[in-house]
C-alpha cells in the first residue's frame, strides 16, 4: 500500500530523469512519455480502487511519524483526482504525437509534461501545506517553461501575465504558510485540523489565514476579481499545452480550495462560505460574459474555464454532501470536456490555420467525425441531457434549492443559457456554415495523412465516449463522489489515517 501512495509520483520523475538521458533521442522520449502516463494511470487506478473499497491511505516518507515528517495521504477526492490526471496525461500524450513539431519537442517537451504530471500529483497527495506550496511552484515552473516553448512573441507576452500573476499568488500563500506555523507550530493538515477544532487559533486570525489562502488559490483557481492572466495566456501556447493546462491546472487549485474549506476553515461558515457563493456567482457571469464576446475559439474557451469554476466554487460554498457531491462530479465533468473541447480547437486551427471564427467554415464537410464529437463536447459543456454536464449542474441546483440559495440557483441557470449560446456561435461559424473565404476552404487546407488524423481524432473520441458514458451511466459515478463529499464533512477518517486512532483519541478526550 505504501508503494501504491508513492508510485503516482514516482512514476513520471523517473521518466522525466530518464527522458534528460535521452536528450536528443526524441523517439525514444515519445515512447517513454507514453509508457510513463500509461504507468500513471495503472497506478492511479490501483490506488482508487484500493481507497473506495477500503479507507483512507496515508504513508510517512522516511519513517518520520507525522506531524514531523512528510505524509502523502489518499481519499475518495484525491485518488479520482489522481485518475483524472492520468487520463488526460494519456489523451495528451497521443494527441501530441502529431500536434507537436520537432523544435519544441527537441527544446524538452517531453520531460516538461512529466515534470508537470508530477507536481500535479504531488500537491493533490500532499498532507503538508508547506510541500504543496513546493508542489505548486515546481508546477509554476513546468509550465512557465511550457507556455514559453517556441519562443513567439505572443507566447511570451501570455507568459508574463501567466507567471506575475501566480508569482503573486505564490508570495500571499507563503506568508499565510508563514503565519500558519507561527500560530500553531505544525504545518500537517490533519494535525491542523485538530488544533483549529480544539480552539488553539482565536476565530478572527483563522478567518484571516481563510481569506490569505483565498486569495492565494483563487487567482490560481481564475476566480473573479484576478481571472484576467487565464484568457490572457492559454490561448497563446500550442493547443496540446493549452489543453492539457485547460483540463488541469486551475481544477487542481479548485482541489485545494475545497481540501482547506473543508477540512480546515469550517469555523465560520456563514461568513467564509458566504463569500465563496458571491465569488462563485460572480466568477460565473464574467466568464460566461467574456466568451461570448469573443471571436476566436479557444479564447471563448479560455473564459468558459472561468466561468465552469464558479460552478465548483459554488457546490463548495453551499457545502452540503449534495452539493460537494455536484462540486466533485463537476470537476470530474469539466477536466474531461473542457481538455476535449481545447483538442478540438487544436484540429480546427491545424485543419484551416486560424482559429477566428468569421475566418472559419464549412469543417462538416471535410471533418464530419470531428463535427460530431464537437457537438457532443458542446452539449455537454452547456449541460444538456443526457451528458455529464447536466447530471453535475443539476446536483449543483438542486442542492442550491434545498437551501433555497434561490439568486446562485437562477445564476447558474442563466449562465448554462449563455454558455449555450457561445458554444453554438462556434458550431454555426466553425462547423456549420459555409467558409467565405475560399483560400481556407476545406478542400485547401494543409494536408494531413491518415495517421495524423487518427493521432488527432482518437484522444479527442475517446473522451467525448467518457462524457457521454458519465450522462449514461451515472448511478456509479454520483455514489463515488457522493462517498467521497462524506468522507470530506467527517474527516475523522482522513485525521485517523494521518495521525493513528490513539492520536485522535487524546486530542479528542482533551
Amino acid at each position: 500500500m505504501q508503494l501504491l501512495l508513492v508510485l503516482p509520483i514516482l512514476i513520471p520523475l523517473i521518466t522525466a530523469a530518464l527522458m534528460l538521458l535521452a536528450w536528443r533521442r526524441v523517439r525514444l522520449q515519445r515512447r517513454l512519455n507514453a509508457a510513463g502516463v500509461a504507468g500513471l494511470c495503472l497506478a492511479s487506478l490501483l490506488l482508487l480502487n484500493e481507497v473506495h473499497s477500503g479507507h483512507v491511505q496515508a504513508v510517512q516518507i522516511g519513517a518520520w511519524p507525522a506531524p514531523y515528517g512528510i505524509t502523502l495521504v489518499a481519499d475518495l477526492l484525491s485518488s479520482i483526482m489522481l485518475v483524472l490526471i492520468g487520463l488526460i496525461g494519456l489523451a495528451v500524450t497521443s494527441y501530441g504525437l502529431a500536434a507537436i513539431d520537432g523544435e519544441r519537442q527537441a527544446d524538452g517537451y517531453y520531460p516538461l509534461v512529466q515534470v508537470l504530471l508530477m507536481a500535479l500529483v504531488g500537491a493533490v497527495l500532499t498532507g503538508d501545506i508547506f510541500n504543496l506550496f513546493v508542489w505548486f511552484e515546481v508546477m509554476l515552473i513546468a509550465s512557465f517553461v511550457l507556455l514559453t516553448l517556441g519562443g513567439g512573441r505572443e507566447q511570451i507576452e501570455g507568459a508574463f501575465k501567466y507567471v506575475a500573476l501566480n508569482l503573486f499568488a505564490s508570495s500571499l500563500f507563503l506568508a499565510a504558510v508563514g503565519i500558519l506555523y507561527g500560530v500553531t507550530g505544525t504545518l500537517n493538515m490533519a494535525d491542523l485540523a485538530l488544533r483549529f477544532a480544539s480552539g488553539v487559533v482565536e476565530p478572527g486570525l483563522m478567518t484571516m489565514l481563510a481569506m490569505l489562502f483565498l486569495v492565494a488559490f483563487g487567482i490560481k483557481a481564475a476566480l473573479f476579481p484576478l481571472f484576467f492572466w487565464l484568457p490572457a495566456s492559454y490561448h497563446t501556447a500550442p493547443p496540446v499545452i493549452s489543453a492539457l493546462f485547460a483540463g488541469l491546472l486551475t481544477k487542481v487549485a479548485v482541489y485545494v480550495l475545497i481540501r482547506l474549506f473543508t477540512l480546515l476553515f469550517v469555523h465560520d461558515p456563514a461568513y467564509t462560505h458566504t463569500l465563496l457563493l458571491w465569488v462563485a456567482g460572480v466568477t460565473m457571469v464574467v466568464g460566461v460574459l467574456g466568451a461570448a464576446a469573443q471571436n476566436e475559439i479557444r479564447r471563448i474557451l479560455s473564459f468558459h474555464i472561468v466561468s465552469q469554476i464558479g460552478y465548483m466554487i459554488m457546490g463548495l460554498a453551499i457545502f452540503t454532501p449534495l452539493a460537494l457531491s455536484g462540486a466533485i462530479f463537476f470537476v470530474a465533468h469539466n477536466i474531461i470536456v473542457k481538455t476535449n473541447l481545447f483538442l478540438i480547437g487544436g484540429v480546427v486551427r491545424r485543419a484551416q490555420r486560424t482559429e477566428q471564427l468569421k475566418k472559419l467554415g464549412g469543417l462538416y464537410r471535410s471533418w464530419p467525425m470531428l463535427t460530431a464529437l464537437f457537438l457532443v463536447s458542446a452539449l455537454a459543456l452547456a449541460g444538456l441531457p443526457p451528458f455529464s454536464g447536466f447530471w453535475a449542474k443539476l446536483l449543483l441546483v438542486q442542492a442550491g434549492l434545498a437551501v433555497e440559495a434561490w439568486s446562485i440557483v437562477g445564476v447558474s441557470l442563466g449562465v448554462s443559457v449563455l454558455t449555450l449560446y457561445s458554444m453554438t456561435k462556434i458550431w454555426n461559424e466553425a462547423f456549420w456554415k459555409e467558409a467565405d473565404d475560399p483560400a481556407l476552404a476545406p478542400e485547401r487546407s494543409e494536408p494531413m495523412s491518415s495517421a495524423e488524423r487518427w493521432s488527432l481524432l482518437s484522444p479527442i473520441a475517446l473522451l467525448t465516449i467518457l462524457a457521454v458514458s458519465m450522462g449514461i451511466f451515472v448511478e456509479p459515478l454520483l455514489q463515488m463522489s457522493g462517498a467521497a463529499a462524506a468522507q470530506l464533512l467527517e474527516p475523522t477518517a482522513y485525521i485517523e489515517a494521518v495521525l493513528g486512532a490513539d492520536v485522535l483519541a487524546v486530542a479528542r478526550s482533551k
